[in-house]
């Protein structure tokens, strides 16, 4: 069955948007009156409904496609999948959330449409006519430092490069796709960062309006998420991103192992052994709840009963780690016990590689 051509896919990350579905559908429409165009909802399984909801609507409406994803998070992954699941030439992104101005769509692919050069097309709130609506001084400030941030790494001068909503030509994302590192919520820093060529884009302006519906998603974790493909793009092809976050929190583990041998040992007057025992239990819970909050956020145990198991199965199998850890500080200590510090350090330092190779596989990769 033949019909007009496809022009235009908008690719909608979600989780918990259902509030929002049905009126961008409808400023979508609008927007985009006569032209060819379908929008797919990538939602990442929302506990509200939000695919449900627009499944409804794709009854019908066939313009309307959903992608519910089971057991996978992120931003940045959900807007690949949906640029790679579409047959349009030309692609959107654009938040469930309606900060974004749908009304320059049409600008935006005229441009792509009549300069066969232009790679994208870039929706900014810094160039003239943009703006960022309700933002106080304070995330004003967060936003220009993660600009200049971010400047360190692309390959362009971009007034925008934490913005959220363009448009690109859908081959050149395929293309990208297996060297995009899809870490946290900027999707664009990481298609600038990824190409081996610079991108030739334009910006048009727009004024960031304020969340009616749903809840915002710019949380401390989301912050980090952000350095951390900025750490990816500068340091990644040295140290991979994952094995540096489990590395960095393992130091602060370190730091918890001190705090709580420390007192033990030298107040409290415990045996170093059974001190150090304590003090390796502890830190060890403290490493697994930081490094499913940051290091696996992409796939990390939710609900009690994952996280008991995620953390019964992260001691399991972290514990040669922890006896090769204990058996290393009480040695050394044994044979010198002026150096309970060192000691402590080096079985830290022994089980650091062993517990990152076992934790990856067995506790959050089987799931």
């Amino acid at each position: 069955m033949s019909g007009p051509l496809l022009d235009l896919a908008v690719v909608i990350p979600t989780f918990n948007e259902v509030g929002n579905v049905p009126v961008i559908i409808a400023k979508l429409d609008a927007a985009l009156a006569g032209r060819n165009w379908e929008a797919i909802f990538v939602d990442d399984n929302s506990p509200d409904g939000t695919a449900g909801v627009a499944r409804q609507i794709a009854r019908l409406d066939r313009r309307v496609r959903v992608i519910q994803r089971i057991g996978r998070r992120g931003l940045s992954t959900a807007c690949i999948e949906g640029i790679c699941a579409t047959a349009a030439p030309i692609v959107a992104v654009i938040d469930g959330d309606l900060q974004h101005d749908e009304t320059i769509l049409p600008k935006m692919l005229d441009a792509l449409l009549q300069d066969e050069h232009l790679d994208l097309v870039i929706g900014s709130r810094f160039v003239d006519g943009g703006g960022t609506g309700d933002w106080d001084r304070d995330r004003v400030a967060k936003s220009a430092f993660a600009t200049k941030l971010s400047r360190q790494v692309l390959k362009a001068d971009l007034s925008d490069p934490m913005s959220g909503f363009f448009m690109i030509r859908t081959q050149l994302v395929r293309d990208l796709a297996p060297h995009l590192a899809g870490i946290g919520f900027k999707i664009l820093l990481d298609i600038m960062t990824g190409s081996p060529k610079p991108l030739k884009f334009l910006e048009l302006p727009y004024t960031f309006r304020v969340r009616t519906e749903g809840e915002s998603k710019l949380d401390h974790v989301v912050a980090m998420e952000y350095l951390i493909a900025i750490y990816d793009r500068m340091f990644g092809s040295i140290v991979p991103v994952r094995f540096a976050m489990f590395s960095a929190i393992g130091a602060i583990g370190a730091g918890v192992h001190f705090a709580v041998l420390t007192p033990l040992f030298k107040e409290l007057n415990i045996g170093f052994l059974v001190a150090t025992i304590i003090a390796t239990v502890v830190a060890m819970t403290f490493n697994f709840f930081l490094n499913n909050a940051l290091t696996y956020r992409d796939s990390r145990l939710k609900g009690a009963r994952q996280l008991f198991d995620g953390w019964v199965s992260f001691c399991v199998v972290c514990s040669v780690g922890a006896i090769a850890n204990v058996g290393v500080a009480a040695f050394l200590y044994d044979a010198r016990s002026d150096t309970w510090a060192v000691s402590a350090l080096a079985g830290i330092m022994v089980g650091a590689v062993w517990n990152y190779a076992l934790s990856s596989r067995f506790t959050w990769g089987r799931y």
